[in-house]
C-alpha cells in the first residue's frame, strides 16, 4: 500500500465510520473508553491526511499545526489512553491493579515526550529513502531505548493483562507490527506503525461485538462504574 493523503483519508473516514458504531457498540458507561479508541484513531489519521496535503500545496503554518496535533495523538494520548481505557474493562481486582503499573509507565513517558514536543518543535519531513513514501516525524526522543520500552508496556504489554481474548489479541498484533516496522525503518516509524495500529484497532468493534467470549461478564454482572480504583 502506498502511504498518502489518499490513504490517510480513506483510512481516517473508515474508522471514523467504524468508530461511531463502536461507540454504538457499548453497553456499559466502562465499556466508552475502550470503544473511542477506532473513532480517535480515525481523526488522527485524518490530520497526517492533512499533512500530506501541505507538502503538496506548500502551508507550513497549517503543516506545523498538524505536525503538533498528530504528534501530540502519537507520543501522548496512546501510552496514557490505553492503559486508563483497559482499566475500565477489567472488574477482577488483581488486573485492575496491574494495569495501574502500565497506567504509571505510560504517564511517565507521555509526559516526557510532551516536554520535548512543548520545548522542542517536532518537523515533518517526507522519507525519500524507500520506493513507498513515509511521513517522518522527526523526533529523536521517542527513539531512546528506554522511551520505546515504557511506551510498548504500556500501549501494547498492557492488554496481555486484560481478560478478554480480543484485547489480547490487540495487544500482541500491535506488538509484532511495531518490532516490523522498526526492522523495516526506524525513520518512518512513528508514522507507519500508527497507520497499522489505527487499522488493527477494528478489533475492538469485534470485542463488543462478541464481549461474551472468553468469560467476559454479560451486562449488569458487575457495576458500570467498575474502574481501575477498586
Amino acid at each position: 500500500m502506498c502511504f498518502s493523503a489518499t490513504a490517510s483519508f480513506v483510512a481516517g473516514t473508515s474508522l471514523s465510520a467504524i468508530g461511531v458504531a463502536t461507540i454504538r457498540k457499548a453497553e456499559r458507561r466502562s465499556e466508552l473508553p475502550f470503544a473511542m479508541i477506532p473513532l480517535l484513531f480515525g481523526i488522527q489519521q485524518l490530520v497526517e491526511g492533512i499533512i500530506w496535503l501541505t507538502f503538496r500545496y506548500d502551508a507550513p503554518v497549517l503543516k506545523q499545526t498538524m505536525t503538533y496535533v498528530y504528534s501530540v495523538f502519537s507520543h501522548v494520548v496512546w501510552p496514557i489512553y490505553v492503559p486508563f481505557a483497559l482499566g475500565f474493562l477489567e472488574s477482577t481486582r488483581w488486573r485492575r491493579r496491574a494495569l495501574l503499573a502500565f497506567q504509571a509507565a505510560g504517564l511517565i513517558v507521555g509526559l516526557y515526550l510532551l516536554f520535548f514536543i512543548v520545548t522542542r518543535p517536532v518537523v515533518a519531513q517526507i522519507d525519500g529513502q524507500h520506493i513507498v513514501q513515509h511521513i517522518i516525524y522527526v523526533s529523536p526522543h521517542f527513539l531512546l531505548a528506554p522511551v520505546i520500552v515504557l511506551y510498548l508496556a504500556a500501549t501494547c504489554v498492557s492488554c496481555f493483562v486484560s481478560s478478554h481474548p480480543f484485547v489480547r489479541l490487540f495487544g500482541v498484533l500491535a506488538l509484532i507490527s511495531f518490532i516490523g516496522t522498526y526492522l523495516y525503518s526506524t525513520r518512518a516509524l512513528v508514522s507507519v506503525w500508527c497507520f497499522f495500529a489505527a487499522i488493527l484497532s477494528l478489533i475492538i468493534y469485534l470485542h463488543l461485538q462478541y464481549r461474551n467470549l472468553g468469560g467476559f461478564p454479560k451486562p449488569g454482572t458487575h457495576p458500570a462504574s467498575a474502574g481501575v480504583s477498586g
